[in-house]
């Protein structure tokens, strides 16, 4: 059974019900997951920009493996996939923000396709942190400790208009529209159909939202 349905939400009822988990005192989580280039880090940039200094963003992205790891692993080809994370240190992180600590979380730098360690500072008096990727609600190793350090998930499906951002993202980032489109077509959408089965543990699921 999915959880409460929101047709192209306006951002300001998405605002309100976070900054209604923005509360002095305690720190709480949401997460917002969802498949590959449906609007989760946008959703998630606009909700901390509006909740002003008590909410930050921590990017599941910042746990991707390093190229030569995956490499090493024989999973270069099939990065994005939930095995080329370190779930495991993603899990912990949640855990050290869940106790209301202040802390440095890894950020992604999509142009030089690597992680940037201590990136993102979530000071002790924060009382939200909004934490965004595809496989928060997935119930496969250590994935599936996750959703239970999440105070509230939402699950953004996105709009028929997904696979052509997620194209022109891999163009601007240095692949030729052919070879976008067909990572696009093998592991991005391999992705989403991995994601798909995970919607009903999300509290809010979210279809048409792009940012606007």
């Amino acid at each position: 059974m999915t959880g409460p349905q929101a047709d192209g939400p306006a951002l300001e009822a998405l605002v309100a019900r976070a900054e209604a988990l923005a509360t002095p005192g305690r720190r709480r989580i949401l997460g917002i997951a969802g498949p590959p280039g449906a609007g989760k880090s946008t959703l998630g940039h606009a909700v901390c920009e509006a909740l002003d200094g008590r909410a930050v963003l921590v990017p599941m992205d910042g746990f991707h493996r390093s190229n030569e790891e995956l490499v090493t692993l024989g999973l270069r080809d099939r990065k994005g996939a939930p095995e080329t994370f370190d779930a495991t240190s993603f899990v912990e992180l949640l855990g050290a923000l869940r106790s209301g600590a202040a802390v440095l979380a890894p950020d992604f730098d999509r142009e030089q396709d690597r992680v940037v360690p201590d990136a993102i500072p979530v000071a002790a008096d924060v009382p939200l942190v909004v934490v965004e990727g595809n496989y928060l609600l997935l119930e496969e190793g250590a994935w599936a400790a996750v959703r239970d350090l999440l105070d509230e998930a939402w699950y953004l499906v996105g709009d028929d208009r997904r696979v052509e951002r997620l194209i022109a993202r891999h163009v601007a980032h240095g692949r030729t529209p052919k070879a976008a489109r067909a990572w696009v077509l093998r592991s991005d959408e391999a992705n989403a159909r991995r994601i798909a089965p995970t919607e009903p543990r999300a509290d809010l699921v979210i279809r048409g939202f792009v940012g606007r």
